[in-house]
């Protein structure tokens, strides 16, 4: 078995590739830049040049290649517009996964994805999913609700630094689930006959609102939060504002994935099955109060010693 990994230098990406060295498999990594994926051939993983939008740099990817996991997406700081690499790149990736014969396709949708159609990131996830269906592959889906670690630039860091935490409302509680999580349950579904062809959805144990992620942080940072409102109406108003310049098309299309944070549809699921059938302890999923104790609980240490090495000065003050 030889794996591909493609969006290996993401958040999640890079867990699944650890994951599967851990788990002693061959991985191959699909990147676009060398040196910003260093760490992979560190870790014991190939690299390979190759980029979903350029579909004739996939093929050589490919070779000697029976799995794939695709965790690719456009990120929020990339150039390119969200359906440029999580549509037409991905049916390139799916048509070549076809073509070579690839014996198992790993794709990361998103939890009720189906359920915003005026939201471009998910509406294309969930045509994707079809796509997956109408083709004779052996995939598995994983609609994970969203990842522990986008809580850190969110929420943790600001805070941390004082800096103002936007808020739009309330907002839909959401059962973020830690990578390292997520990355079990890929690397599980590689080679559970139980998972051809099915999709399963990835939550962690608890959902929690904007609010409660805040009263978490200032629990574990020992910091107050400064907390704005944005009003969903003017949010709405700078998205399509951004629509008129063509610099704005991929602002905007991200900040379109607002209307699902500040939803009323709690965006969870019970783990109890999806855990008995991947045979995951369901309490060995991280929690989010576990998660952010020993972010801050590292971040923490690492300032007070930073601060005891600093050179004391003396000032006439």
């Amino acid at each position: 078995m030889s794996l591909l990994v493609v969006g290996a230098t993401g958040t999640l990406g890079r867990q699944v590739v650890r994951r599967a060295l851990d788990e002693g498999l061959p991985v191959r990594c699909l990147v676009r830049n060398f040196q910003k994926a260093g760490f992979l051939r560190e870790w014991g993983a190939e690299l390979v040049r190759g980029d979903l939008t350029k579909p004739a740099t996939l093929a050589p990817a490919l070779e000697d290649i029976t799995q794939i996991v695709d965790a690719a997406t456009t990120r929020a700081n990339d150039a390119q517009r969200i359906r440029q690499v999580d549509w037409f790149g991905k049916v390139a990736l799916i048509q070549a996964a076809e073509r070579h014969g690839i014996q198992k396709f790993l794709f990361f949708s998103i939890l009720a994805a189906e359920h915003f159609p005026q939201v471009p990131l998910m509406e294309i996830k969930h045509c994707t999913e079809k796509f997956l269906h109408q083709t004779a592959l052996d995939f598995t889906i994983l609609r994970p609700a969203g990842f522990m670690q986008g809580l850190i630039g969110q929420y943790a860091i600001p805070i941390l630094e004082g800096q103002s935490i936007w808020l739009t409302g309330e907002g839909c509680p959401l059962a973020y689930a830690n990578t390292q999580d997520i990355a079990r349950f890929a690397v599980k579904a590689l080679t559970l006959p139980a998972a051809a062809r099915q999709t399963y959805a990835i939550a962690g144990p608890r959902a929690y609102s904007p609010s409660e992620i805040v009263r978490q942080c200032e629990r574990f940072s020992g910091k107050t939060a400064r907390t704005a409102n944005m009003p969903l109406g003017l949010f709405r108003f700078v998205r399509k504002l951004a629509l008129a310049f063509e610099w704005g098309y991929g602002v905007s299309e991200r900040m379109a994935f607002v209307e699902v944070l500040a939803g009323d549809r709690p965006l969870t699921e019970d783990m109890a099955e999806t855990c008995r059938v991947f045979g995951i302890d369901p309490d060995s999923l991280t929690t989010l109060e576990s998660f952010l104790q020993e972010y801050y609980g590292f971040i923490l240490r690492r300032l007070k010693e930073l601060n005891y090495k600093e050179p004391k000065i003396k000032t006439p003050f």
